[in-house]
């Protein structure tokens, strides 16, 4: 489970970047997490309290904003949830795809004091 040392690492991240802004106080960390990132929503929620445990955002909520994993057959052109689709084309059943969105994961939103 590789997602609590991608979180602490974002805890160290943030708790640099709102020090340099002067903030002491993090309320809320939104993050988008994307279906083909590699990352598991349920896992970061799992590792939080440990990834924040006795740090400055110990108290802050966590929100995850899941983002569909979208894809487009290389075969016939199809855009489909490639998640939803078991990695295959409904029509052609073609693997083979690009990518268009949901294999990523960002900080979407610090809500500070």
């Amino acid at each position: 489970m590789h997602e609590l040392g991608v979180l602490n690492s974002m805890v160290h991240t943030i708790e640099r970047i709102v020090k340099e802004q002067n903030v002491t106080i993090v309320h809320k960390l939104v993050i988008e997490v994307g279906e083909l990132s590699g990352i598991v929503p349920r896992y970061l929620e799992q590792s939080w309290p440990a990834a924040s445990y006795k740090t400055f955002m110990e108290n802050t909520e966590l929100e995850l904003i899941v983002i569909p994993g979208i894809v487009k057959c290389k075969d016939c052109g199809r855009v489909f949830n490639a998640v939803y689709s078991d990695l295959s084309c409904p029509d052609c059943k073609s693997n083979a795809m690009e990518i268009l969105e949901g294999d990523d994961m960002i900080i979407k939103e610090i809500v500070c004091d």
